[in-house]
């Protein structure tokens, strides 16, 4: 038999399709499947409602090739590939049908969702140097199905830029702030939004910013309520965290 997801087990059962004894063995041998060089978790997103995610710095294009090729085998619809470098596109695109996108080194294989997030994830940068970790954070969001609204270059360099687009910073649901030297966007932003806000720390400025340190700690330290922090450049966390906060509903 084909392999299947596990509700589609279950549902199989429940149809007759399956019997218990053959939906039993399929349970057991989804948890993950061992490559040798990768051992691929198919029930994580039964687990935790995301699949999951590939890294693809320090991995070569056979073992990327390979562990998605067990993701689709298991019928996995959207695969994400980050840190992954244009050469390493063009080789497992010999394999896969991938689309590159060169500036968040973000790889996809598969079809994107239908956004089915609760309301829209806003992902602002302070400049325009902070567009790959910002694309990595607006892709990541996309990918696992929210409605994303880019607001770049909206620093406090420039505040009147920001306080143009109050009215879509205050409609969101969560927003991703990345921001580089010293990372004062988030602080602005939770002040003004009810919403929670996400700072990422972009590895963006001159000798004292450290490679993205400085702007961490402002960040760590912000007096804004309502503002988490990711580590420095990651924008996949931010996106992931957004995405989670916007698909988490209330009891009713």
């Amino acid at each position: 038999m084909k392999n299947l997801g596990a509700m589609e087990i279950l549902n199989g059962v429940k149809s007759g399709e399956l019997s218990p004894e053959d939906a039993l063995l399929k349970l057991r041998l989804q948890p993950y499947e061992d490559l040798g060089y990768a051992r691929v978790d198919h029930h994580r997103e039964l687990r935790q409602g995301i699949a999951e995610v590939i890294y693809g710095e320090g991995k070569t294009a056979e073992q990327i090739t390979g562990i998605a090729s067990a993701m689709l085998s298991k019928n996995q619809k959207t695969i994400l590939i980050t840190r992954m470098s244009s050469a390493l596109a063009e080789a497992v695109g010999k394999n896969h049908v991938l689309k590159y996108h060169e500036l968040a080194r973000v790889g996809i294989i598969g079809d994107m969702p239908e956004p089915n997030g609760i309301g829209t994830v806003v992902v602002a940068t302070g400049g325009t140097t902070d567009l790959p970790v910002a694309e990595e954070a607006a892709l990541t969001a996309e990918a696992l199905g929210n409605e994303v609204v880019r607001l770049y270059d909206v620093g406090v360099a420039g505040l009147h830029r920001l306080l143009s687009k109050l009215d879509v910073i205050m409609k969101a649901r969560v927003i991703v702030a990345v921001a580089g030297m010293e990372g004062a966007l988030p602080s602005v932003i939770g002040g003004l939004v009810d919403c929670p806000v996400i700072a990422v720390p972009a590895s963006i400025g001159y000798g004292a910013s450290f490679g993205g340190l400085s702007a961490l700690l402002t960040m760590l330290n912000s007096c804004a309520s309502g503002v988490c922090v990711v580590n420095i450049d990651n924008g996949f966390g931010g996106g992931y965290l957004a995405s989670m906060i916007n698909h988490k509903r209330g009891a009713e």
